[in-house]
Formats: C-alpha cells, structure tokens, sequence
C-alpha cells in the first residue's frame, strides 16, 4: 500500500472516533461511526489472500447491520422524542435498540459471531487496532445512553464474560484466544458501566494496555499459532519471562494489574446488593483463566531441548522499536501496588 493511501486511512480512522467523542448530534456520531468502519476496511485487506477477503467481507456485513439499526434507533427517538440528541435517548425502545447495535459493532455476545472469525484473517497489527481502537466509538456511545434499567447491560455483559471463556477451549490459533479475550473483557466493562463510570473507565484503560502488550509481543516474535510460542526463547528472550506474566495479568491474579480491575468490580456489585451475578462473573473469568494458562504453560514449559544451528535470533540487531511494548509491559505487571493513586485519577 502506498504511503500517502496508507496515511490518509489513518487520519481517517481518528478523524472518525474523534468526530464520534465529540458529537452531540446522533447523525454526527452516526457518520463518525462509518467513517471509522471504512477506513479500516482497506487496512484489512492489505494481505491480498481470501482469508483476508473473507474476513473483511464477515466484517463489513456485520457492521452494515449493526449501523443501519442504529440510524433506525436513532431516526425513532427523534421521531419519539423529538429530538436528536444523544443524552435524549430515554425511550425503552430506541435506548435498548442503540445498545444492541453498538454491542454488535463492538462484538458483545451474544452479538459476537463475526468476531473470531474475522480476527483469525486479520494480520496481528490490524488485529490490535480492531481490538482497541475500533471499540472506543461505540463505547463512548454506550456510556451516553445508559438506560434507566440496568438489565440489558447486565444480561449483554455476563453473557459476554461466559462466552469469552468458553469461546477459547480448545483453541490454538492465537487471534481467534484474543478475539474471544476481547469479548471477556469487554463483557466486564459493560457490565459494571451501570453502577460505576469510572471503574468501567479504569477497566478499559487495563484492556487497552494489556491487549497492546500481549498484541506487541507476539509481533515481536511473528506467531499466530500457539504451537510456535515454545520457540519464541530462541528469538527475543526476554518475551519467555514477561508474555506469560502478561497472560496471568490478563487472567486477572493477583498481584499483577489486570487483578485490579476486576477486584473493583467484583465490589461494587456486592455493594448493590447483586451478590449472585458477582460470583457468576467471578467463576466465568476461571475459563478466561484456563487458557492463558494453557498459553503460558506452552510457551514457557514446552521449550525444544536443542538449540537452533547458527547465530540465534535474539544476537541479531532488532528489527522494531520496543520500548512502546516495554514501558506497556511493565504497566501491565507493575500497577497494582499504586491502586490509591490510580483510584484517585478515574475518580470524578
């Protein structure tokens, strides 16, 4: 792809987001939306295969859907209520029907089927930007119209959590683990958005460093198959020690930062009394759990006992820039001694 091309699809997808963050307007918001979802679509095809066709085909399709019953959603309360405003959106109908479409464009089950998929055609840098990047619109969207009972999100986020944990059994293709991690945790946020802002805020700030962490290394290794982490030590050493402690992170143990998170959820639910949904979205992360484990068991315990002929990959001079998954990394590992002080930042 050509680099004036390449650039100006990048200018694209952020002008999209931020036209969305900065709408007030549901048509505006609207356009950013399908800015941001024509932008990447070229990206996704950079790779010129049919698996890359295909899965951009499954992804315009989905968000086709997903944007045509927004604009419905939103024409009906302008139509209901007479107005296009976004905070206005208090109708059961149009506010239940805007937050289905905008957890279909984000991949909440159990509008979650495309995402898998689609992330299994997707090269591992287009796949961070559809894991992270592509998810900020529709949750700021989400956060505006939250309706006055809390059941759609309760019933979207636990079903999110159990199916991002079932999803990765038996998977061995590593964009398909993170797709269905993204729903996990996804499912998290939506889940606790209800009760408290700031924590569902503080649970995709985790999500985004993490994700870009775990998404970094395995580019730094070039593997998308879970059988190729065991000769990851060969090429970055380094990686053998952190991507495990980057899984249980993203497991949520503790004292790693992706405990932090969901510790916070965990009790702010049982301070509104849903003592029940806490345990079922507590024991739905142990599945979430099994396979990072089963990651970090094969990329650590599984290493070949003979060593590669010639000059190893790791005493070669490296290729891309690291210090952007490093300082993530160390983020990753290292936050949840300072919980008072982040408490204290997403607080408002």
């Amino acid at each position: 792809m050509a680099p004036f091309v390449y650039s100006t699809l990048i200018i694209s997808l952020g002008l999209g987001t931020t036209m969305t963050f900065a709408s007030t307007h549901w048509y505006l918001a609207w356009m950013g939306i399908e800015i941001n979802t024509l932008a990447i679509i070229p990206l996704m095809t950079q790779n010129h295969n049919p698996r890359a066709i295909e899965a951009t085909t499954k992804y315009f399709f989905a968000q086709a859907t997903a944007s045509a019953t927004l604009l419905f959603a939103a024409v009906s309360n302008a139509f209901l209520t007479g107005g296009w405003d976004i905070l206005q959106t208090n109708h059961p109908l149009t506010s239940t029907l805007a937050t289905l479409a905008l957890a279909m464009k984000i991949g909440l089950a159990p509008l979650h089927s495309w995402m898998p998929e689609v992330m299994q055609g997707l090269s591992l840098l287009t796949g961070l930007v559809l894991s992270t990047w592509q998810k900020l619109a529709p949750l700021c969207l989400i956060y505006q119209i939250q309706p006055d009972s809390p059941n759609v999100f309760i019933t979207l986020g636990l079903l999110s959590v159990v199916v991002g944990g079932w999803g990765g059994f038996n998977q061995v293709q590593l964009r398909k683990i993170l797709a269905y991690s993204s729903i996990a945790h996804l499912g998290w946020m939506i889940l606790i958005l209800p009760f408290s802002t700031p924590l569902a805020l503080l649970a995709l700030f985790t999500y985004l460093m993490m994700t870009f962490s775990l998404f970094s290394s395995f580019m730094l290794v070039r593997t998308t198959h879970i059988n190729s982490l065991s000769t990851s030590w060969a090429k970055i050493p380094a990686l053998t020690a952190s991507v495990p402690l980057i899984l249980l992170s993203l497991g949520g143990l503790p004292p790693l930062t992706g405990f932090l998170p969901k510790w916070l959820i965990l009790q702010e639910l049982t301070k509104h009394d849903l003592t029940p949904i806490a345990t079922l979205a507590a024991l739905s992360s142990l599945f979430s759990l099994y396979f990072y484990l089963r990651l970090s068991y094969t990329m650590t315990l599984t290493m070949p006992p003979n060593n590669p002929a010639g000059t190893l990959p790791w005493r070669l001079s490296p290729q891309h820039n690291t210090l952007p998954p490093a300082l993530t990394t160390a983020a990753t590992i290292y936050l949840l001694p300072i919980t008072p002080a982040i408490l204290a930042l997403f607080t408002f």
